[in-house]
């Protein structure tokens, strides 16, 4: 058995692009044709973190609802002193939220 179904000028430049297409198949009432009917979904919209300070060994940023530090050392120099290191890292982070709170209130 063959169906036929009717696609839209949008859902057919899409396909041909590569991309896929959610939507729904139905019966057409008057018709009686299976239609592709897409859905019409708006892209997300996020805005983006925001650098609070660049550190030697990384970066704190702050999103809308979160303070993120990030931390990346080589292994070549050592467990101790990439321990050192990361707690040198994690001072700076901390004195950059300070200073970035005393700035947003005075």
């Amino acid at each position: 058995m063959r169906k036929y179904i009717e696609l839209s000028e949008e859902v057919i430049a899409r396909l041909v692009c590569g991309k896929c297409v959610e939507g729904s198949l139905h019966r057409d009432e008057w018709t009686g044709k299976v239609t592709f009917r897409a859905y019409q979904r708006m892209p997300r919209i996020r805005e983006k973190d925001r650098l609070v300070k660049k550190l030697p060994w990384g970066w704190v940023k702050e999103s809308i609802e979160r303070i993120k530090v990030y931390g990346s050392f080589p292994k070549n120099i050592g467990t101790a002193r990439v321990m050192g290191l990361l707690e040198d890292n994690t001072r700076e982070a901390k004195n950059a939220l300070i200073d970035r709170e005393l700035i947003d209130f005075v």
